[in-house]
């Protein structure tokens, strides 16, 4: 008969805390797994999810929400927007998005800019509540807070400048 080992229970602290597992740096470990044949085969094994992953969720739920124009500061969307001309280029979906990971909870850090004419705090509520359904959904981790930053708000005259100096190629 095989003997199995179990973890002692770990208090999740408020904070999260990085915890990394060896060889995968920047990711955690969501439940250690047992071994052996006798156990279960959903339970056999580790699961691991890299910081990446909780920002791509992250950054995607938040783009979701209507009145959320970009995300990031002004010199990562500048640099964005660069990258996004380059041809092969993708856009880069983790824009604006800092996380901390811990062994069962996440906390996150959003940077937006929002349309002009939106209530902000209707936005930033929304953003939240969805942000936090997806990562909770698709990780199984808990998101103790989503902190969203607002650093500007897109103008409707801002898409006619910033189009005007985009055309004038040199043939």
């Amino acid at each position: 008969m095989a003997a199995t080992q179990t973890a002692p229970a770990q208090q999740a602290s408020p904070v999260p805390s990085t915890a990394t597992s060896p060889g995968a740096a920047g990711s955690t470990t969501l439940g250690s797994g047992a071994t052996g044949a006798a156990e279960p085969a959903a339970t056999r094994g580790r699961t691991s999810i890299a910081d990446v992953v909780v920002v791509k969720i992250s950054g995607m739920a938040a783009r979701e929400i209507p009145g959320v124009f970009d995300m990031g500061g002004g010199l990562s969307r500048t640099l964005g927007a660069v990258r996004d001309r380059v041809p092969g280029g993708r856009p880069n979906v983790g824009r604006g998005v800092k996380v901390e990971v811990g062994e069962r909870q996440t906390a996150i850090d959003l940077d937006l800019v929002v349309e002009y004419g939106v209530p902000i705090s209707d936005v930033a509520r929304d953003v939240r509540e969805n942000v936090i359904a997806a990562v909770e959904r698709i990780t199984g981790l808990e998101v103790v807070e989503v902190n969203v930053t607002v650093n500007d708000v897109h103008l409707p005259d801002d898409e006619d400048e910033s189009n005007s100096g985009t055309d004038t190629r040199v043939e």
